[in-house]
């Protein structure tokens, strides 16, 4: 009998990853009373962040409360809200909280401007066929890696260490190790500072000296390469897409458990996604696409298995 690994991300929901300053959700100051359109807004988003890491699961109202450090009479507030607007609902039986159809809707009709999940999708598609392994593409947001859309091969032993939706610090998992690696010194040094309090509270199997030393590998490799670091025993490695710009903003990773990522096969599963990064760019370069500007900041593809009808 063959196990299915189901690992989950973490056992509650996550905090508020770092962002930039202007627009970063502080914790610490959501009870000052202070009147601010700015601060309810951002208060909202953040609910709606975490509503959509559960996934299906949803979430009860006290793990909402410690998870975005809200006071439970907010917190239920502005549930209240987005349930009034459509962008959550709340299960009668369970009463857990779920993202609303709103939330579905605007996210539809967000991924005919937002082209490169479009640009990518095939290719994401045909390394999670060719590889039998789980495939992404992931983007940059700020100071954060953000997945927008993860694809299921075909082998039966799998890690779901990663979904449509998960973002971590830049230099963390293949992804945050890709794209770290195609950045300026400086910027990679100004990443590591704005998540410091992030890394040191969620991350404390890296370091900084670990992921310099991460990022100097990718650099001479050409590719990302996690060694079960953030989940003992689930690989990732992932390769760099630049816009037309030749910025990089995004990566194509996949994931697998250790046995199938060892150097062997490292280097066909480099070639693959080195193929499927020269077809996305070239796409970016017929469309004129800057997926810095008009990527989605969060992710609205939802997972799905390779062969599924679209």
């Amino acid at each position: 009998m063959v196990e299915l690994i189901e690992t989950d991300v973490s056992g509650t929901l996550p905090r508020v990853t770092a962002r930039s300053d202007a627009d970063r959700f502080d914790p610490s100051r959501a009870e000052t009373g202070e009147p601010s359109g700015t601060q309810s807004i951002g208060r909202a988003v953040a609910l709606l962040r975490q509503l959509a890491a559960t996934r299906n699961r949803g979430a009860g109202l006290s793990e909402l409360v410690e998870a975005s450090g809200l006071a439970k009479p907010t917190c239920r507030r502005i549930l209240l809200a987005l349930i009034e607007a459509g962008l959550a609902e709340q299960d009668p039986i369970t009463r857990r909280y779920f993202l609303g159809p709103e939330a579905y809707v605007l996210g539809t009709v967000a991924a005919d401007r937002f082209g490169l999940h479009r640009l990518a999708a095939d290719s994401v598609t045909r390394l999670a066929r060719e590889t039998g392994d789980a495939a992404f593409l992931q983007v940059r947001r700020d100071w954060s890696v953000v997945c927008l859309q993860r694809e299921d091969g075909d082998f039966p032993i799998r890690s779901h260490v990663l979904a449509a939706g998960d973002r971590h610090p830049i230099g963390c998992g293949a992804g945050g190790i890709t794209i770290a690696a195609a950045m300026p010194d400086a910027e990679i040094e100004a990443s590591f500072e704005a998540n410091d309090a992030l890394l040191a509270a969620r991350y404390p199997m890296l370091n900084r000296p670990l992921m310099r030393d991460l990022v100097a590998e990718a650099r001479r490799l050409g590719y990302g390469l996690n060694r079960g670091l953030l989940f003992p025993g689930s690989w990732g490695m992932g390769m760099v897409v630049r816009d037309e710009r030749g910025r990089p903003n995004a990566c194509l990773s996949l994931a697998a458990i250790e046995s199938r990522m060892q150097p062997d096969r490292q280097v066909q599963l480099a070639e693959l996604l080195r193929e499927e990064v020269r077809r996305v760019e070239a796409r970016i370069a017929e469309t004129g696409l800057s997926h810095d500007d008009r990527a989605p900041a969060s992710a609205g593809a939802q997972r799905r298995k390779v062969g599924e009808r679209r």
